[in-house]
């Protein structure tokens, strides 16, 4: 955690504050839409207090009973610490665009004058979830961007856009969130639709993209 958001948790935490409202809120959220332990409501206590995220939001989520933060969180918490600029390029020489397997590298700059913070990210068909197959190049550009804001910020949670795997939800919080009006996301364990084939259209338009340089500075 950097020194100003220390700066910024001393100053706001108190009896009635904000941050201790947000943590009861949290706790409460998660309670009711997952079955989680006091030792997971302690981490999620101490995690709002650094970071200030919110369970309703969807900036944190529990899966296999961990918690992960999300890249709106990511996002969240570089807007409020007025990050200077996120630049994005793809690494062409480690991606093969017509297997699908895109690297991408993400430097994160906290002031003007930061020298940076590198993050990598990839992402091919056999690590990726089903559901987005097809979107290996943005997959592997939002692992980039998040590891880079997890080191620039000091965030040891892993990103739930960083797992390699499908993550399943048990039946008992797929029906809480459901009752709760949050997205069901128990859709992510289903089979989707094989993959479309290739056309040579699309190759050309992949080819264009592997030689281009993303840059949001």
């Amino acid at each position: 955690m950097s020194r100003k958001m220390r700066s910024e948790r001393r100053q706001v935490l108190g009896t009635d504050s904000p941050l201790r409202l947000l943590a009861i809120r949290n706790i409460r959220f998660a309670r009711r839409n997952w079955e989680i332990s006091p030792e997971q409501a302690a981490t999620l206590k101490c995690m709002t207090e650094d970071l200030q995220l919110s369970v309703a939001v969807g900036d944190l989520i529990l899966l296999d009973n961990k918690w992960y933060v999300t890249h709106a969180g990511l996002l969240r918490v570089a807007r409020r610490s007025h990050c200077s600029s996120i630049c994005v390029r793809p690494l062409r020489e480690f991606s093969d665009p017509a297997s699908g397997r895109w690297v991408f590298k993400a430097t994160v700059y906290k002031s003007p004058r930061s020298r940076g913070f590198v993050g990598y990210g990839d992402a091919d068909p056999s690590n990726v979830s089903t559901m987005v197959h097809g979107a290996e190049m943005r997959v592997a550009e939002t692992r980039a961007v998040n590891r880079a804001l997890r080191k620039a910020y000091g965030i040891g949670l892993c990103s739930v856009e960083e797992l390699g795997w499908t993550p399943r939800l048990a039946s008992a919080s797929v029906r809480s969130r459901s009752s709760a009006g949050l997205p069901e996301l128990a859709h992510l364990d289903r089979p989707s639709s094989p993959r479309p084939p290739r056309t040579e259209a699309m190759a050309t338009t992949t080819a264009n993209l592997a030689s281009a340089t993303v840059s949001v500075c």
